[in-house]
């Protein structure tokens, strides 16, 4: 079997486009704001650094080129997300942080024309932004999305919605909301969610707090949300009634490979900073770098950044393929959460006290790569996915064989 890693040189310049532009333009805004994003102005900062990313002919490289994109497949999009990651406000000035990267991938799939040109379209182009609402409070869904409460039940011209949910990214001053709704069976059961769409300013959508938590970086918070007596009509419904987590699975198993990219990005930014402080200081006679522990962590940081790579590229060949992924996505994203922590970890390690310093970012790398092993499921719910898997192909090769 052949195997060829190599880029076309369209998305090779891309690449090279992008890295220039994220070490030239945005790396210094975020050392100026520390990597927060409501401090550096929010939306209004938001709109300055996308305007500057056109300019530089990098915006929305994963939208349809018919929306102003750059058309990129999951493979193609790795390289181009990963050098945008190498700054934490790199993927909101080329338009690809989450929320809106997934919500984009998912209505490219599923909406219809009408949809497209309502919803798509905007959000391609950054004209607004978007905040997808699954996630709810216990004892609603969580880690597990059958526990969905949120309910949608027919009414005259259309569907009326009610229900509450949490760590809404983007939520705060979102255009337009994705809303999981269950539409069919109880909490607990498989199927019966439907997704619907819904202009932020609709009556009935009420944005609440913002919960504190640790990342900064993304514009708008994770918020509360509630629906009190949302009614959209008909023309709502993104796709079909009842197959919303279904639908979902279009836009998860690509949206964990996208934050794999733009985190190993600013986990690679963490190496860099570390190997040239240990290149570069003495101690104990001699640099650090050529010191035998230091050498180990380095070391150990290439070993991550490599066999992260290696399984993305996995997963987002079987993506590319139109195959589920599910395996595939699920263990790129178990080992990354956790090699990328270990990654940023090791570089504050190596640096000392400048490490854990507002001297140099990796505090503020620690910061935003922790939640990831939470973030689009924990690794012990994906752990759990994996192993399912696994004895369940042993015991139906075991059937089949008796």
């Amino acid at each position: 079997m052949a195997i060829d890693l190599s880029l076309s040189s369209e998305v090779q310049a891309l690449v090279d486009r992008t890295r220039s532009f994220i070490r030239d333009h945005v790396v210094p805004l975020e050392d100026a704001h520390d990597g927060d994003i409501t401090a550096a102005g929010g939306d209004t900062f938001r709109v300055g650094l996308q305007q500057a990313a056109r300019d530089a002919g990098v915006f929305a490289p994963h939208a349809p080129i018919e929306y102003g994109g750059h058309g990129l497949g999951m493979s193609d999009r790795a390289p181009v997300f990963e050098e945008a990651g190498y700054s934490l406000f790199g993927p909101t000035a080329l338009n690809i942080a989450a929320p809106d990267e997934g919500n984009v991938h998912m209505l490219a799939h599923i909406a219809n024309p009408e949809q497209k040109q309502q919803y798509l379209a905007p959000l391609a182009h950054g004209e607004v932004r978007s905040a997808f609402a699954m996630t709810e409070p216990a004892p609603g869904a969580g880690s597990d999305p059958s526990a969905l409460t949120t309910r949608a039940v027919r009414a005259e011209g259309g569907w009326r919605i009610n229900g509450s949910k949490w760590f809404i990214t983007g939520a705060e001053g979102a255009g337009f909301f994705i809303i999981m709704a269950r539409t069919s069976g109880e909490p607990g059961a498989r199927g019966g969610a439907t997704m619907f769409l819904a202009p932020a300013g609709t009556p009935g959508i009420r944005v609440g707090r913002h919960l504190d938590t640790l990342d900064r970086s993304m514009v708008g918070g994770h918020c509360e949300v509630f629906f009190e007596d949302l009614l959209v009509p008909e023309s709502a419904v993104l796709g079909e009634v009842d197959r919303g987590f279904e639908y979902a699975q279009v836009r998860l198993g690509p949206a964990r490979m996208t934050h794999v990219m733009r985190w190993l990005g600013a986990a690679r930014r963490g190496h860099d900073v570390a190997v040239a402080q240990v290149a570069r200081r003495e101690g104990f006679g001699a640099k650090l770098g050529d010191l035998g522990m230091v050498q180990k962590m380095v070391a150990d940081n290439e070993i991550d950044i490599a066999a992260t790579r290696a399984l993305l590229t996995r997963a987002c060949w079987e993506l590319d393929r139109g195959e589920s992924g599910g395996n595939a996505t699920s263990i790129a994203k178990t080992f990354a959460a956790e090699a990328i922590f270990r990654i940023v970890d090791r570089s504050m390690q190596m640096c000392g006290g400048l490490g854990v310093s507002g001297d140099l970012p990796l505090a503020r790398l620690s910061r935003e790569v922790r939640p990831f092993r939470i973030y689009d499921g924990p690794s012990e719910v994906h752990r759990w996915a994996i192993a399912k898997r696994t004895v369940g192909a042993a015991k139906r090769a075991l059937r089949d064989s008796e």
